[in-house]
Formats: C-alpha cells, structure tokens, sequence
C-alpha cells in the first residue's frame, strides 16, 4: 500500500488498540506488504484512516495508521458461518459466552496451491489463518478485551512448470515457510470523565527462506541462501483519557521489549564472489512518552489538536535520548459556512529502522549497522478543503508535503532501503548508513457517497512525486514508489430481493524501474549467486513502465430462511484482462560462451525474457450461517 508517495513499510496496523506488526500473508521481511491479507473483513466494524497528524499513542509511523475495530459478538444470539470460495474456505463464529463475554472467532485454510499448478504457475503457496476476539464487561466501570491473529504460510516451487514464462521467477524465488502471530489483552476502567487503558501485546515472527541454484538440492554446493530468522515484539501501553467540557486529554507511556534472531547463508557478489554466514542475537528495549489535548467549540465549528510524543531505544547511544526523537504534530478544523470545511495538520514523525538492518553482522560478527543507523524522520504538512452534507456525502480537496530525513542508505547499490522491498524474501540484511533524504508532494481527492441500505461509494485520486537523493549535496531522482498517480473507486449497490452489485476499479502509474546491468549480470559467479541479473544503479529508476488499470465485479443473493442465512456470489476480478506490463528481463541459458577463460571471467550466453501478467480471474463462493437461539 503505496500511501502519499511513501514505501509500504512506513505504514502501521492496529486492531482494537493492538499494534499488529505484519498483517498479510507471505509478508518482505525487513518491508511489508503481502499479496493476501490475514484479516477476515466480514468482523472489522469501522477502519480510521489516518494519513497525517496521527494520534500520539499511535507511533512508529511515517505515511499512515490504519485502525482497525472489530465487531463486537452478539450478545443475544449465537452463528456459525462458512464460506466456501474458489482458493479458500473459512469457518467463523459470533456470539456470546454467559452474560458478560461476547465472542469473534474466524479459521481460513486456503487451496491455492491447487489452483496455480492447474494454471501452471511457478510457485505454490497455501496459508492458514485464525484471528478471535473476546470482550467481558464485567460492570459499568470496567472491561477486558482479548484478541489474537495469526497466520502460517508455506510457498513452494513448482519446478514442473518450467516454461520460458516460468523460468525467471524459478531462478530467483526461494522457498518460504512463516508464522506469525499476535496476541493482546486492552482492559480499560471508566471513572466518569475519566478512561484508564492498559495494553499488553506479544508478537512473533518466524520467517524461512532457502535457495538452490536450478533448485537442485542434492547437491550442497547449490545451497544459495538459507535463512533463519525470528521477531518478536512484547509491548505494554498505559494510558489516560480525559474530558473537561470542551477539552480532552490523552496522556500516557510505553515499554517494549523486542528479540531478534538470524542465522544467515548468503552468496553474493559485490566486486567478487563473497559469502555471508553469521549469526545474529539482538535484545532491545523500546520506550515512549506521549500526550495530546484536544479543544472543540460549543457550536463545533472550530476543533484543534496538540499532541507531543518522543522515543528512544538502547540499541546505539545515538538512538538513547528522548529529545532526540521529539515528534510534535497539530491539527486544526474550521466550518467556513454550512457544509464547508477547511482543515490542516503539520507534524514530524520518527521510525525505527527494521530489525534486519538492526541486526545485519558481517563475517567478523560486528554490527556493521550499529553507529551508522538514527531513527528514520519526516516533517508532514497538509491544508485541504472539503465540502460535507451530514454523513451521506463528502468531497475532500488537501494538498500534501513530506520532508524525508535519515533514510538508511545502501552503501553497495546507492539507493535508500525504503526503496527495496517489492518482492519475496528479506531486506535490510547490508550494510546501511542514514543519510538519504527524501520528499514527496501532490494533491489528493475524496469522494465518499452513502445510502442507507442502499449505495455505499467510495473513491480517491492521489496525484503526487516521490523523490530522493543520497545526502544533501546530490540531486533528487525519482523513488521506487514514484507512480505519480493512485485512482481507487470501490462501491456496492444493494438491489431488491437480496441482490447487490459490488465494483472496484484501480488505477495506478507507472513504476520507474532500474536498467539492467548486463555485463554484472552475464558473469558466471555473479549470476550463481543470487540467479537474477544485476541492476545498473547508475542509472537508477531512469525508465518508466505503462500504467495499470484492473476492474473487479461481484454479484451476491443471499436468502433468509427461519435460523440461517444461504448466500452466493460470483467475484469477476480483472474482468477486462488487462496486462500488467513489467520490464523484460535477462536470463541466463546455462551456457557459457567462454568456458577457457578463467572462472572469474567467465561468462554465460544471455536472453531477454518478457514480463506481463493478468488474466480474468472468476471465482464462485457459497455463504452460509446458522443462527442459534
């Protein structure tokens, strides 16, 4: 999720107040992003989108928090309901345990492993995930609030569809196997004006990642990478809620403790053929202070909000200070006339580098990283206009500027990490320095039209540059999430008798994309290496690709009969078969064209392989759910 210009990574999720670091499936390690996601849509209530100004308990983060809030079970009845799909089936259940605990509880075991080997795909994933929420009110001043999310994943080869299609991706892809998971527990006690709210979360990652060239593994001198690597993150948060007339007050701290793990196998080629094999233990305290106040007039007209947070760490004495990391942000709302609105928030916000770059060892077993990586920075700015009528309409007009400071570089390739991260596998595992900058700037339009029982649309336009440069002194070039321009328009129609329409339209521009570097990528141990050509970071992202558009349609009826519900859906995605257009790339064809030459200047014959991707892809569902009284 490409947010104002800013990498995937620099975005966070939490679910009922519980940060969850990784929320998709077949997750980069080091990034984010995932081509499935582990939330199951059917229990989210509401989703707060923040793109700026975020709210202080929320840190962490440089382009958007996503809050997501779970529905409530039902505390007069008890379902069970399954889906069954054309990739997956999942069973979820909704209810009540006694007369004070209300329940969420939903399990997805995917096939898809069945369906790309019938469309002769290189890889064969299948995932499982689980997620629950218990909620007991135990009396008017206090409750407790129970949720976990997890999912495993598994990602194999399929080493028979080898066609010229096929053959890149199978040279390069390693196999994954994942886990992770989050478990947390929000208890809040309500004292009138007053809400005390104490967080505790445990997250765990663990994430494998094994490579042979032409994916032969009887023979150990094939073994390219072996990666063995672990996060986990225990969290606690306290805060306080307060309201005084027209004022609010949010005051609060938190601790946390995280572990990192990497045992690491790696050949690369940098200048020559090298090979890393480390291991990696790193323990880490984390620690924050935040407030905000908040003012609203009688008449609601004007609101304002100030909010201070600062963090620090103990993994170098250059991230150890709070005033270091000091993160003031304001906000500020003012109804013009009836309906409009001009609105404004000015922030900086700080992150923490990820744990791969934290924990990266040469072969010397040194932190290579330790004294070269600050907490990564941006100033945020916004002013917008929007035009209201009650909750069933909105426009929105606000231009955008984000200021990037202390973005950690990559010394060998030149180009900042947040700019890697768009494939499988691991980033971050380098050597890295923080002195790339950044800067990103547009406008972005929305649109938000709702009926009662009846339309529910939404649509966005984002038109924006995304640019960095390497320190103070070089020029800005385009980023890696520099599309230039981001279209979304989502909308359901329900029509009589218990039909609705749903349609989904993306657009997006193209990517900028490296060239290659075909005289690297042509050598025998630089191919052998990593079995993917080598990028010309000389000329980096000077190309661009075509832009994308992909349309989906679904069509649901559901029936009503006396305890349950019985519904089906067709789901038509990238109904027009539109082709998503990727650079050609170089492929070795295994034969070498200079075998008397010494092995270092040994060279393999090389082809160009095109890259385009998409089809229509129908999927047919069956819904059913039981209510018990």
């Amino acid at each position: 999720m490409i947010v104002r210009g800013g990498s995937p990574s620099e975005n966070r999720f939490y679910l009922d107040g519980v940060e969850i670091p990784n929320i998709n499936h077949f997750s980069t390690q080091g990034a984010s992003g995932g081509p499935v996601g582990i939330l199951n849509a059917d229990l989210i209530r509401e989703v707060n989108f923040y793109t700026g100004a975020f709210p202080t308990d929320r840190g962490n983060a440089l382009s958007s928090v996503l809050d997501f809030k779970l529905r409530d079970g039902d505390m007069e009845h008890n379902s069970v309901k399954a889906t069954l799909g054309a990739s997956e089936v999942s069973l979820a259940s909704n209810g009540h345990i006694g007369k004070k605990t209300s329940y969420l509880v939903s399990v997805r075991q995917s096939y898809l492993q069945f369906l790309f080997d019938m469309l002769d795909l290189p890889f064969l994933p299948t995932f499982t995930d689980a997620q629950f929420k218990l909620k007991t009110r135990f009396n008017e001043q206090n409750e407790l609030t129970v949720l976990g999310l997890g999912g495993i994943d598994n990602m194999r080869l399929n080493t028979k569809a080898d066609s010229e299609d096929n053959e890149y991706i199978l040279s390069y892809l390693p196999k994954i196997k994942q886990e992770t998971f989050t478990l947390g527990a929000v208890y809040r006690h309500y004292a009138g004006p007053h809400v005390q709210s104490v967080v505790v979360s445990h997250s765990y990652l663990n994430n494998r990642n094994t490579k042979y060239r032409q994916n032969d593994e009887s023979i150990p001198e094939n073994l390219m990478l072996r990666l063995r690597s672990t996060e986990q993150e225990t969290k606690s948060r306290f805060e306080n809620n307060s309201s005084f007339r027209n004022w609010k007050v949010n005051l609060g701290l938190n601790l946390d403790y995280s572990q990192y793990t990497n045992t690491t196998f790696q050949k690369a080629y940098i200048n020559q053929a090298q090979t890393f094999d480390y291991h990696t233990y790193l323990g880490m305290m984390r620690w924050g202070l935040f407030g905000t106040i908040s003012y609203s007039s009688m008449d609601e007209r004007f609101t304002a909000s100030l909010g201070l947070r600062a963090d620090a760490n103990n993994y170098s004495s250059a991230m150890k200070s709070l005033s270091d990391q000091l993160s003031p942000r304001i906000s500020l709302s003012y109804q013009l006339a009836e309906h409009w609105f001009v609105s404004g928030n000015a922030g900086l916000y700080y992150q923490l580098p990820p744990y791969t770059a934290l924990g990266f060892k040469d072969n010397n077993g040194m932190y290579v990283n330790k004294y070269n990586l600050r907490y990564m920075k941006v100033s945020q700015e916004s002013l917008g206009i929007s035009w209201r009528k009650g909750d069933t309409f909105e426009v929105s007009v606000e231009g955008f500027y984000k200021d990037y400071d202390k973005i950690p570089l990559s010394v060998v390739d030149g180009i900042p990490l947040t700019c890697k991260g768009n494939d499988y596998g691991v980033i971050g595992n380098e050597l890295l320095t923080s002195t790339a900058q950044g800067r990103s700037y547009g406008a972005e339009i929305l649109v938000k039209w709702l009926i009662a029982k009846k339309l529910n649309l939404a649509s966005s336009f984002t038109l924006f540059k995304s640019e960095y440069r390497t320190d103070k002194e070089s020029e800005y070039i385009a980023s890696a999430w520099d599309n230039r321009f981001i279209f979304n328009l989502r909308g359901t129609y329900n029509l009589p008798r218990h039909w609705s329409v749903g349609m989904k339209v993306s657009c997006i521009g193209g990517a900028p994309y490296t060239p290659y570097n075909a005289d690297k990528s042509s050598l025998v141990t630089a191919w052998n290496a990593q079995g993917k050509p080598y990028y010309d970071y000389t000329r980096y992202n000077e190309e661009r690709l075509p832009a994308f558009t992909q349309v989906d349609i679904r069509i649901d009826k559901t029936f009503y009969l006396k305890r349950c519900m019985l519904g089906f859906y067709i789901d038509l995605q990238n109904i027009a078969g539109s082709k998503l257009k990727q650079a050609d790339v170089l492929m070795s064809t295994g034969v070498i064209k200079n075998p008397d030459a010494p092995i270092a200047e040994q060279r393999y014959v090389m082809k160009s392989l095109k890259q385009e991707s998409g089809t229509l892809l129908p999927t047919l569902g069956i819904k059913f759910e039981y209510y018990i009284i």
